[in-house]
């Protein structure tokens, strides 16, 4: 699941009331976080996005700073308010060297110094640029590229040590494809006129103005940028689609490290592992080969000083955040205006914060949960957890379309699903990272190599478990097909400027227990998360004749979504967002009929006019609270596997008989499908 970004919790958020609440109608209709957002005059019927949020959609335009703006913004706001108390704290706070404290304030001082980091320039990137242009011959390439991976600059090789998807107890050095400036292979290959402009801008304003920026003549950047754009759209035309990138079989091609070399020849597979820091791998997972032929092919294509002129890109462009104004301006201009729409940056305490919580995401994380997260509201959602994991024990019980054999191994898949709520047992160990107040761009630098280090020592250990992959303080949460575990930091219950006490059952299990609760669990058990058994092996656990119904059901969804028109001619990509529709749909009618169970449901007391159904569908669709940006939604189009937010709402919708009961759809409606069009899948 994707929402947005990084996040903040009081011991607000949302009530787990799974229990009765008194007075309910007094208190909730004083404090009522859906009916203020209703727009009355949208019928429900016609577009039931904007009937739940119209009011707010229509006094929030999107603010010049950002791509879209809405419930995930609001909560990043208040997040970042915090991130930013405690990183001025720190900063201010004379703590000891090594100190989390030191480290948290003198990163963020390196950040706010614009007088230092517009005196060091490039600067800081001095060792890499050197290394690139001191290279004799193209055979260099390979090595000088593997080795930007231990700085976070990453290009022809996109590297990372994971749990092997057919043996999840190992660690596996994998390869994916990579090696692209501009967001994905469609942006280099798609005719329209829309992301025809924005490659023109790319090719023939952005880079030779990086290039430049980065020390090149004008002249000899011009021909630089030309060469750059050149190899990239070689890459790009043997990348695979994004809908492509989610077969788990088609992306999952294992090899011999010493067979690498006769497998995929032309790339040093020996050196290439050395300097990736890969002391030792028997084998390797590589997800698209195909990828991985075309830059050997590659490196027999083009001359030595277009790979120059490629790496020396890739490099400035992977710090241009953290370096002088000219560059930060102009990498803002492209991926952000350009490429997104949005119209001016943000304040630079935000970035500073935003790129402070990615790099330091637990340092921050041990402080913003002792303040903000109580142990009791993790119980809270704990238990909210079980009660959606029992409804969906009888549902898969109920199924008319699985067989005993199947059903049997899917309940023990669910029994087996681990959930991560709220915040880590065991927090990361930062002491081996130096942090200091010389250089905003060389602390980014250390602290990627961090994160890399810290992710190749993983590779022949054995798995922890007890990892988290995000912060408690991300507004984001997730399934781990390997680990089949759900992750559910605190950030992810919190609904802007409300409080428990004051949030009803109804909106609570249409927020969290379908948009977000739900939506994980059916993950495991979606178009790609079915395909991995309880202990998160790939494997074929299903009958082959239940396996069938599923595909047909999931291709009726897939369908339902690619007749949507989103922008122009842009259609959702219905295979692409099959997973999360799968998701948001089994999400929905999990969260339902867990609120089924309550007292405030069986009461069936009207609040504010709104009966209990009612409120729980207009729970769920506070949970896509959006406006965007034509250009954002462009881009989320070619490159999320993830709906836009008002199809989140609108299309599940459409397959859930309840919401036709609750706001009387009817045939001729906008929303309305036949009944033998509904998708019923879990």
């Amino acid at each position: 699941m994707f929402k947005t970004s990084s996040l903040s919790f009081l011991p607000v958020g949302i009530l787990i009331c799974l229990a009765s609440c008194k007075d309910q109608t007094k208190t909730f209709a004083e404090h009522d976080p859906v009916y203020k957002n209703i727009d009355s005059t949208v019928s429900p019927a016609q577009d039931f996005f904007r009937y739940a949020n119209g009011a707010w959609l229509k006094s929030n335009p999107v603010p010049a700073a950002y791509p879209s703006w809405g419930i995930g913004n609001l909560i990043v706001e208040e997040v970042r308010e915090k991130l930013k108390k405690i990183s001025v704290d720190a900063m201010n706070a004379n703590a000891p060297q090594g100190s989390d404290k030191q480290k948290i304030g003198d990163f963020y001082f390196s950040g706010m110094d614009t007088v230092g980091i517009e005196r060091q320039g490039i600067a800081p990137l001095k060792e890499q640029m050197q290394k690139i242009d001191q290279m004799k011959s193209v055979a260099e390439v390979p090595l000088v590229s593997a080795a930007m991976n231990g700085i976070g600059a990453g290009s022809l090789f996109r590297t990372y040590v994971g749990q092997d998807d057919k043996n999840s107890e190992k660690m596996m050095l994998q390869f994916y494809q990579g090696g692209l400036g501009m967001p994905n292979r469609d942006y280099y290959v798609n005719t329209d006129k829309r992301t025809a402009d924005i490659r023109e801008d790319y090719r023939n304003r952005h880079l030779p103005t990086m290039l430049s920026l980065s020390g090149l003549p004008q002249a000899q950047a011009k021909k630089a940028a030309e060469e750059v754009f050149a190899i990239e759209t070689y890459l790009a035309q043997n990348s695979r689609k994004l809908e492509d990138l989610r077969d788990p079989y088609k992306n999952y091609n294992k090899y011999a490290a010493g067979k690498l070399e006769s497998a995929i020849p032309g790339l040093a597979w020996p050196q290439v592992l050395n300097s990736l820091q890969i002391k030792k791998a028997d084998s390797v997972i590589i997800g698209q080969p195909e990828y991985y032929q075309a830059v050997s092919q590659a490196l027999k294509k083009f001359p030595l000083e277009a790979w120059k002129a490629y790496l020396r890109w890739h490099l400035v462009s992977s710090f241009a955040p953290y370096l002088n104004k000219a560059i930060e301006t102009e990498d803002f201009r492209f991926y952000q205006t350009s490429v997104r729409g949005v119209k001016e940056q943000l304040p630079r305490w935000k970035r500073v914060l935003t790129t402070e919580n990615d790099l330091l995401d637990e340092l921050l994380g041990q402080l913003f949960v002792k303040d903000y997260f109580p142990e009791k509201t993790k119980k809270r959602y704990e238990d909210l957890v079980e009660a959606v994991r029992v409804t969906y024990r009888e549902h898969i019980n109920k199924l008319d379309w699985m067989g005993a054999e199947t059903k049997k191994k899917a309940l023990l898949k669910l029994d087996k699903m681990k959930a991560k709520v709220g915040y880590p047992d065991k927090w990361k160990d930062y002491s081996k990272l130096m942090i200091d107040r010389k250089s905003y761009a060389g602390n980014v630098l250390r602290a990627n190599q961090w994160q890399y280090q810290h992710n190749i020592d993983r590779l022949g250990k054995p798995v922890d478990h007890s990892e988290w992959n995000m912060a408690p303080q991300t507004y984001n949460a997730n399934y781990s097909p390997s680990n089949n575990e759900i992750t559910l930091p605190a950030a992810i219950f919190l609904i802007p400027g409300a409080k428990d006490e004051n949030v009803d059952d109804a909106v609570v299990y249409g927020y969290a227990a379908a948009s977000t609760i739900g939506h994980e669990i059916t993950h495991g058990f979606d178009d790609q998360g079915r395909q991995y058994d309880e202990k998160g092996n790939l494997r074929s656990w299903w009958t082959a004749e239940d396996s069938v119904k599923f595909s047909k059901k999931a291709d009726m969804l897939a369908k339902q979504f690619s007749s949507y028109v989103v922008l122009d001619s842009l259609h959702v990509n219905g295979k692409a967002t099959l997973g999360e529709n799968i998701a948001d749909l089994g999400g929905i009618v999990l969260g339902l009929d867990a609120f089924k169970k309550t007292e405030q449901y069986k009461e069936n007391k009207p609040i504010n006019g709104l009966s209990p159904l009612q409120r729980f569908f207009l729970g769920y669709a506070l949970g896509w609270l959006y406006n965007t940006r034509d250009e954002n939604l462009a881009n989320q189009i070619m490159t999320d596997v993830h709906s836009p937010a008002f199809l989140r709402v609108n299309g599940p919708f459409s397959d859930v008989t309840e919401f036709y009961k609750a706001f009387g759809v009817k045939k001729g409606d906008a929303l309305w499908l036949p009944e033998d069009k509904r998708v019923q899948i879990w």
